[in-house]
């Protein structure tokens, strides 16, 4: 599915964290947006997902806005199961298994009969080789079973986006290469998919194209 992100700015209080930002991506595409700490990438994610609003400017996300210029808290709340995020630091919930991790948003949000969720959230946890891992607790993960249990967990809702905020923070390069690998596979499957890392390593190996950010400008 297309996305647009057009002439955007975003803003913490009176300071300008990203300035003018334009860049697409079309179904099948994996885009990283690459810089140091501060760059702005975060930012960008977050407004893409919706949790975020714009100062100015607007995205897209197949032709629906999901959000625009608009004041802060005013977020395009049911435009979200158009995006899945994957974020940094996972925000598993702490008591509950990875399997229930999985299927609790599509059966609490989305309403799914939680018989159809769980065999969905099964199905995606093997698919990415952590399906051994179900009834484990995230403390008892590892930092990359953990970050496959966040990215089942961000497709359970089908999302056609999926965005993913420093996915390789918490791996070693063997893992980095592994989940490489496993981003340029759910892109083969269809899904657009953008990560925002400082890793140019991981962005070489898994996206065709790098938006580089500094100052939360993009820079050539």
């Amino acid at each position: 599915m297309q996305l647009q992100v057009q002439d955007v700015t975003i803003r913490r209080g009176e300071r300008v964290v990203v300035r003018g930002l334009t860049f697409s991506a079309a179904r099948g595409d994996v885009v990283a947006l690459v810089g140091a700490s501060g760059a702005g990438k975060s930012s960008v994610l977050r407004a893409i997902g919706g949790l975020d609003p714009v100062a100015a400017g607007e995205i897209r996300v197949g032709g629906v806005p999901v959000t625009s210029a608009r004041p802060p808290g005013r977020a395009v709340a049911d435009s979200r199961p158009l995006v899945g995020l994957v974020f940094q630091f996972h925000h598993l919930f702490a008591n509950r298994t990875a399997l229930e991790n999985v299927w609790l948003a599509p059966v609490h949000v989305l309403r799914q009969p939680r018989g159809d969720a769980e065999r969905r959230a099964r199905a995606l946890l093997d698919a990415l080789g952590v399906g051994d891992r179900a009834a484990a607790l995230p403390h008892e993960l590892s930092g990359g079973e953990a970050q496959r249990v966040a990215i089942a967990r961000a497709l359970a809702v089908e999302p056609p986006v999926l965005l993913m905020d420093e996915p390789t923070a918490s791996l070693d390069a063997a893992r980095r290469g592994d989940l490489a690998a496993t981003v340029v596979r759910l892109a083969g499957e269809g899904r657009t998919i953008v990560v925002a890392t400082h890793d140019a390593d991981f962005a070489g190996a898994c996206a065709a194209r790098t938006v580089p950010l500094q100052g939360g400008r993009h820079i050539e």
